[in-house]
């Protein structure tokens, strides 16, 4: 296949040129590792390849609705049986689990190839992707700027089109943020809509759900359709789902109404250019047909965002202490990075009841949005998916005095200096991206559509939520939105 017809097609187109016998999958294998060959020395997107086994795979793939297709997953939220499952933490380089996860298991058998595992921050926990053990992923549309995180290997493989669709994950905003700064489509399901094991039950207290990244709304239905539903013993239940996520989205959403906000909402500042890219969102929603109307959600942004960093060292302190079942390894502070061992302390310190008072204001939240909702006869609510444009990599890096300040407490830390730090870093670690982490909490829908590109090129994605346990709205708003503006042709630098 021509390079030039691999990259002007999305999953579903390809998967219906295999159908027809166009094309066979190991022809699409060889281009979209071509396309590794080719690409990713500059993007570090792929982290770990499959060539072989892939390859081998293709000669008789499952005939499922995305039969054939290339595929990449990120090296966290679910394995692949007998390879390396890194969350690109030193700690686990020597873990191979024995058998497949679940979600894994059912992209498998949807058809699509997997050719490779794709880059994150060490254990998902930063909104950028530059781990010490795999380096920094690369922004396909400038390469000095992070392609977010922490599903950014996956986001920067899409958007240079080395796969039309890749595995992401979403504990605070790790589908829509990297979707949002690599300008393609990102959607982070309800919670409960998708299943996390048998390796794991729920994660950070049901904030994380898996998905894609990918370049068309159709290929996210496709692969929601063939990936959800509670896996045996779930903790949570599905929501009621159409039945095809895919049909669903081709109806015409008819008008909706929109509220809006330019606000922060774990932080205290929106870039003048992500103010613009929701104001041009609010303007193409209402020639479309919606009502739209300016809502601010009643958030008090630095409860919530100590509430979030709570549950999030919390699960941090169980992932560390997890790597010694996955390895027989005790965990020691310098198998891990400083930001990560600095959470699993504040995690280890908290109390029961400070854990499930976090736990409980995430609940409350999800109430008080859902009254919001009500209220105001809201369909949906718009905002910006970050509040800054995608920053340089290393922006974002702790300062030395600050490294000097973590490596310290290793050595010795009490509890009060160290919830003292976390109050200081729930009011700063989120000022860029301060606005995805509230629909985990809640568990609604939320995606990223890429509407608005800034001055330097850079995409500025805007974040649409849904109510709970509606993506049928979303992706129906979504498929009207591409249509008008279409983004599916608007290619990086790197490629033209």
């Amino acid at each position: 296949m021509e390079q030039s017809e691999y990259v002007s097609q999305d999953g579903v187109g390809l998967a219906a040129l295999v159908a027809a016998g166009e094309v066979t999958p190991g022809e699409l294998v060889t281009t979209a590792l071509d396309r590794v060959d080719a690409l990713n020395e500059a993007l570090n997107a792929v982290v770990e390849r499959r060539d072989a086994r892939v390859r081998a795979e293709a000669v008789a793939p499952p005939d499922g609705p995305l039969g054939g297709v290339p595929f990449l997953v990120k090296d966290m939220d679910g394995v692949l049986g007998g390879e390396p499952n890194t969350a690109s933490s030193r700690s686990l380089v020597s873990w191979r689990p024995t058998h497949d996860s679940e979600l894994f298991a059912r992209f498998r058998r949807s058809g699509l190839l997997i050719v490779g595992k794709t880059n994150c921050p060490e254990f998902g926990i930063t909104g950028v992707t530059e781990s010490e053990l795999r380096g920094p992923a690369r922004n396909p549309w400038h390469l000095d700027h992070t392609p977010g995180g922490s599903s950014g290997g996956s986001a920067a493989a899409v958007a240079a089109r080395i796969v039309p669709l890749a595995h992401a994950g979403d504990g605070g905003g790790s589908i829509r943020i990297p979707a949002s700064a690599c300008g393609i489509f990102g959607l982070k399901p309800t919670r409960g809509r998708q299943p996390l094991g048998p390796y794991l039950s729920e994660g950070w207290d049901g904030y994380v759900v898996p998905g894609v990244v990918s370049v068309s709304v159709r290929d996210t239905a496709a692969a929601l359709d063939a990936t959800h539903g509670a896996d045996p013993g779930a903790p949570y239940a599905e929501p009621a789902a159409p039945d095809s996520f895919q049909h669903a989205a081709q109806v015409e959403p008819g008008p909706l109404r929109v509220g809006y906000s330019t606000k922060a909402m774990l932080g205290s500042e929106m870039h003048p250019d992500c103010v613009a890219a929701v104001l041009d969102a609010a303007e193409l929603l209402t020639e479309l047909g919606h009502e739209v109307v300016e809502v601010d959600l009643p958030l008090d942004a630095q409860e919530l965002a100590k509430t979030y960093l709570t549950v999030v060292s919390a699960g941090v302190a169980m992932s560390i202490a997890n790597t010694q079942d996955q390895t027989g390894v005790k965990p020691r502070a310098d198998d891990f990075e400083l930001t990560t061992w600095f959470l699993g302390q504040v995690g280890r310190e908290l109390t029961a009841e400070e854990h499930a008072r976090a736990r409980a204001t995430g609940f409350d939240l999800g109430r008080t949005i859902a009254g919001v909702y009500a209220e105001h006869g809201l369909d949906v609510h718009l905002s910006a998916t970050m509040a800054f444009p995608p920053v340089r990599i290393g922006e974002l890096n702790p300062s030395a005095v600050e490294r000097a300040a973590l490596a310290a407490l290793r050595r010795a830390s009490s509890g009060r200096v160290l919830r003292i730090l976390l109050d200081q870093l729930a009011a700063q670690s989120l000022a860029k991206t301060p606005n995805t982490q509230v629909f985990n909490m809640t568990g609604q829908p939320a995606m990223s559509v890429p509407l608005h590109w800034n001055a330097e090129g850079l995409p500025i994605g805007v974040q649409m939520a849904g109510r709970f346990g509606d993506e049928v709205t979303l992706l129906r708003l979504a498929t009207q939105l591409e249509a008008a503006r279409p983004w599916a042709d608007r290619l990086p630098p790197l490629l033209t």
